[in-house]
């Protein structure tokens, strides 16, 4: 079971969790990725993301896909934000139950790193002096 959704609203990791956890997994991993209060010793004020949804929301079907393909995952949800965040808020969050918890932190580890390099999911930093937008993409 798969479920993607990209929110103006704020996240809930315990939506996330609830998704995921099934009788049979061992391994359950979460990853919660906040807006930081800094980047390059400069401090953010907030931050904006923007992603062009139908595509956004395919590709992080993709993303799931490929890892159902190379570990054993039962359950897999991926939340991401768009919209205005301030610090602490939650930006994207990844949970991921697989049988045993070695494969459950790969599988997570691979949707995020694949996300930030294929989604079209953009973010715009603005600090005290400015703003950025930041290559979602290396």
């Amino acid at each position: 079971m798969i479920d993607i959704q990209l929110l103006d609203k704020p996240l809930k990791p315990e939506d996330c969790q609830d998704f995921v956890t099934n009788d049979g997994a061992g391994g359950i991993v979460t990853f919660i990725g906040t807006v930081r209060n800094q980047t390059k010793g400069k401090a953010v004020v907030k931050l904006e993301f923007e992603a062009y949804a139908p595509m956004a929301i395919s590709e992080l079907h993709k993303i799931a896909e490929q890892a159902k393909e190379r570990w054993p995952v039962q359950r897999m949800t991926i939340h991401h934000r768009v919209g205005t965040l301030v610090v602490r808020e939650i930006a994207v969050i990844i949970a991921v139950a697989t049988p045993h918890r070695k494969a459950a932190f790969e599988a997570c580890q691979f949707a995020i790193d694949t996300l930030k390099e294929t989604v079209p999911i953009w973010k715009k930093e603005f600090f005290e002096d400015g703003a950025v937008w930041v290559s979602a993409h290396p």
